[in-house]
């Protein structure tokens, strides 16, 4: 069932928002035409369950603008 495999998934992403988030990319980059929605959906519930989506993902801070004083 797929309650299990999102039970599985939530092993590497404990965070649900992005477990859907993550899971709805996914469906939609790997989805092959005349197949079943459900059965992809299945499928990268299944991968993330085997793998951490995320483990490769490298963070880079984002640089904010400091304003600086005009000489008077």
């Amino acid at each position: 069932m797929r309650s299990e495999l999102v039970f599985g998934a939530m092993a590497h992403i404990s965070n649900r928002f992005l477990l859907a988030k993550l899971a709805s990319k996914a469906t939609r980059k790997f989805h092959r035409p005349n197949t079943r929605i459900q059965d992809t959906t299945n499928d990268v519930f299944v991968h993330f369950s085997r793998a951490n989506p995320i483990a490769n993902v490298r963070y880079l801070p984002q640089r904010t603008a400091v304003q600086l004083r005009r000489a008077s």
